[in-house]
């Protein structure tokens, strides 16, 4: 299924919530309106929301509350990616200048501040607590995985079970949250919330690994990589199989330059060309549609409808995706 397709079900709610978040970003600061105005300008796919109104519209009618969720979650992440970018020194999002490339990194952090406190008030305003609750429990997931990895990262001694917990937190959490969060906006089933965040869990699981095979390229790219992971240190699912795979010497070898080589593009290269002829790709790849179908087997609590039919193709869009 297509984007469009996908948005079918729901496309007149996310017109009414790309409408309510703009008046949720809304402030009386001049310098913030305009910094607001620049991410809302810059937003992606609606991946977060369409997750949300999906699974809200797969277990009853859509309510004022899954507009909460929405925002409440497009906030909570908007606020970790600007974040994010000034802890990374990162100066690009989605081929666009950063908050803090623009703004600078005190800015950028202000703004991410923001965002957090408007996600707070939105829910206490309008008395989600179970919907900030979940929220909390995935920002709190995220910022545990980042410092995971980040550890992991100074010490290359990351294995595959370590790997997982990784992206369960940091990745897997926030989809997680968003099939929850449109669950209980529909349902106060405590039953239904808690096995969607695990279907939301799986999917977010096979999204992060689909993220890390498209450092080694996409498609009949396969081979000429970004190489952003190498260069951070991060021990991704195809290089860790790799690295398990081979013997002590070229272990050693490829530890090397991850560790002390990792801006030289010809040793990045090696790596790559290490991790693609031992099958580190493959692997992945393998890994992924195992998670996409226990999502797929999470799925049969859904009742038949077209939402549930758009959501399985979300699924199906989030490791077939390019880019």
């Amino acid at each position: 299924m297509t984007v469009k397709e996908i948005q079918a079900p729901i496309r007149q709610e996310l017109e009414e919530f790309e409408f309510k978040f703009k008046g949720h970003m809304d402030s009386q600061n001049f310098l913030l309106n305009k910094i607001t105005h620049y991410i809302v300008k810059r937003k992606g796919k609606q991946m977060r929301p369409m997750f949300v109104f999906l699974t809200a519209k797969a277990f009853g009618t859509i309510t004022e509350s899954a507009y909460t969720a929405a925002s409440l979650i497009e906030l909570l992440h908007t606020a970790t990616l600007v974040h994010d970018d000034v802890v990374d020194d990162s100066f690009e999002r989605r081929g666009f200048l950063s908050v803090n490339a623009v703004w600078k990194n005190k800015v950028a952090v202000l703004v991410g501040d923001f965002l957090l406190s408007k996600g707070l008030l939105i829910s206490t305003e309008q008395n989600e607590f179970e919907l900030l609750k979940i929220m909390s429990t995935a920002v709190k997931e995220m910022s545990e995985g980042e410092l995971l990895q980040i550890e992991k990262a100074r010490r290359l001694d990351i294995t595959e079970d370590v790997y997982y917990e990784v992206i369960r937190q940091k990745t897997a959490s926030l989809i997680a949250s968003c099939c929850a969060a449109g669950a209980h906006a529909s349902t106060k089933d405590v039953d239904i919330k808690d096995k969607m965040w695990a279907f939301g869990e799986a999917i977010g699981m096979a999204f992060q690994i689909k993220d890390d095979i498209f450092d080694y390229g996409s498609g009949a790219k396969i081979g000429k990589p970004t190489g952003i992971d190498i260069r951070e240190r991060k021990m991704t699912l195809p290089l860790i199989y790799a690295l398990n795979k081979a013997d002590k010497k070229t272990k050693k070898r490829m530890i090397n330059i991850i560790k002390n080589h990792n801006e030289n593009r010809k040793k990045v290269q090696e790596v790559v060309d290490f991790v693609i002829s031992s099958g580190g790709i493959q692997y992945a790849d393998k890994k992924m549609h195992e998670y996409k179908d226990q999502a797929i087997q999470m799925a049969e609590i859904i009742p038949e409808s077209e939402s549930k039919k758009a959501l399985l193709g979300l699924l199906e869009y989030t490791i077939q995706r390019e880019k």
